[in-house]
């Protein structure tokens, strides 16, 4: 249908009698109201429960038009037989370099997020991507970096398991310094609070408190990497679940739990089950999970301190060296130990991630890092194995997971996420389109780099950061997601 604005009354009747077919031809070029159209694609938009074939109009990186009548612009892809979702929000990815970002793309992500471990400058980590990505990008203000700077240790990913960063007790004026640093952070915009407190036991309880203060007061979440894994001893997996419900009971600062699977192991669902009734109670509590056996960290830290094992019910065997893929034994874990590195663990059985990734509260993160199939294949591995081969999930659903949740869990700090993970008019035109019948992971623990399968095309703003399947070279629409700044 052709828009009024006043054009009909001044086109002679004899021409309003042509046929619709070609008066949409003879309508001049200015008529065309978009930069490009997306025709006769599935349309999921986890918001509305839309799951319809639609014609989307974009202009200015924004949906202007979300329609079952025919559509024009300046060009024009046929989705037919192809899904259109929001484009997928990854609160949890570590890996942040140039390479990393088109393989996410490749992956259906628009968004990436390094919330967990995070940074002590806020300023200069977002200066050095500004311009510069292909999709949009976020940080948190880490409690691990700050910590570690406070503590005297030299920068790095982690600290190691010995360090002052790692172990050492805060006096007062360390902590002082250490909330100096983490407000700064935040009032530079920082989205959220990233802790990692099994990398940092010497971080007591009063120390988390008083990071939730800081977080409530700036309406930021806490992302937590949680203290402890295992169920015997004072400190095990359940008193650390608790540890962030108390802390969010008691200051009113969302806590949002990093990848439980990998902390909780077999002790998932009842971790599951305890911050499903915080949340029935009204704390908010968040979640993220990833649908992976193994995970990943570095060898020197602290997750590897003494009883590691029994705490995580693995032994020697269940480590793989990603250089060799050989698996460790005693002296190679040694070895390996003193130098450092990052190392697979396999932890996890299959029937522990198949029921994480159904659980209803748990948003999907990667854990990205460089060596592991999460970091390439995450999002394909949702929407091809556990949607379409086992039917885990729906595919509204999945894309709940992986776009609107995340999104939600933002918002109240940075508002706008609310134009994120939708599909609406008024909303960012960041958008998958992919084949619900080939989308695949083909990364593999031995080929952890290989591009997933069956996604068409990715838009970030409006632009084509991956077509036909093929990434974009020069292409870099990428934003900083940041919270607004503060006096």
């Amino acid at each position: 249908m052709l828009e009024n604005n006043g054009f009909l009354a001044r086109v002679p009747s004899a021409f309003l009698a042509l046929p619709a077919s070609l008066l949409a031809l003879a309508a001049p070029l200015a008529a065309q109201d978009f930069d490009l159209v997306l025709l006769n694609g599935r349309v999921l938009d986890p918001e509305s429960g839309v799951d319809a074939v639609r014609n989307l109009g974009i202009r200015d990186g924004v949906i202007r038009s979300v329609s079952t009548a025919a559509l024009r612009g300046r060009s024009a892809i046929d989705a037919t037989g192809l899904a259109i979702a929001p484009g997928f929000i990854d609160l949890h990815q570590h890996a942040q370099a140039s390479a990393d970002y088109r393989l996410k793309a490749q992956d259906g992500v628009t968004t990436v997020a390094e919330f967990e471990v995070g940074t002590s400058d806020i300023d200069a980590w977002y200066g050095a991507r500004e311009g510069k990505t292909p999709i949009h990008f976020a940080v948190s203000i880490g409690h691990i970096p700050c910590r570690m700077a406070v503590m005297g240790d030299r920068p790095d990913f982690l600290p190691g398991a010995g360090s002052a960063g790692a172990t050492r007790f805060a006096t007062a004026e360390q902590l002082a310094e250490l909330l100096r640093m983490i407000e700064q952070g935040l009032k530079r915009g920082a989205p959220a609070i990233g802790m990692g407190l099994q990398y940092t036991p010497g971080a007591n309880q009063w120390e988390t408190l008083e990071v939730f203060r800081l977080a409530a007061k700036y309406h930021a979440a806490c992302h937590v990497h949680m203290r402890a894994k295992g169920e015997t001893g004072p400190q095990n997996v359940y008193s650390a679940t608790l540890e962030l419900i108390a802390a969010t009971a008691l200051t009113g600062a969302p806590a949002h739990v990093c990848h439980v699977q990998s902390t909780a192991n077999r002790n998932t669902p009842r971790v599951l089950q305890l911050i499903s009734e915080a949340r029935a109670r009204g704390q908010d509590v968040s979640v993220e999970c990833y649908p992976y056996g193994a995970g990943m960290t570095d060898i020197k830290s602290a997750i590897f301190n003494p009883g590691w094992q029994e705490n995580s019910g693995i032994g020697y065997s269940n480590l793989q060296w990603p250089a060799t893929g050989e698996r460790l034994t005693a002296e190679s874990f040694a070895r390996h130990r003193q130098t450092g590195g990052l190392v697979i663990i396999h932890s996890n059985p299959k029937e522990v991630i198949d029921a994480v990734v159904a659980h209803p509260l748990t948003m999907i993160g990667s854990d990205g890092l460089r060596g592991h199939p999460r970091h390439a294949g995450t999002s394909a591995r949702i929407l091809g194995h556990y949607v379409r081969e086992t039917n885990t999930l729906t595919l509204l659903q999945a894309i709940d997971k992986l776009s609107l949740m995340p999104a939600r869990r933002l918002e109240a700090r940075v508002p706008a996420m609310k134009n994120k993970g939708r599909i609406r008019v008024g909303a960012d035109a960041d958008l998958v389109v992919f084949d619900p019948q080939t989308i695949i992971d083909r990364a593999t623990y031995e080929k952890p780099d290989l591009a997933s399968a069956g996604i068409a095309h990715v838009l970030v703003a409006g632009a084509f950061v991956v077509r036909d399947g093929a990434p974009q070279s020069g292409a870099l629409p990428g934003r900083p997601v940041r919270a607004p700044l503060a006096p």
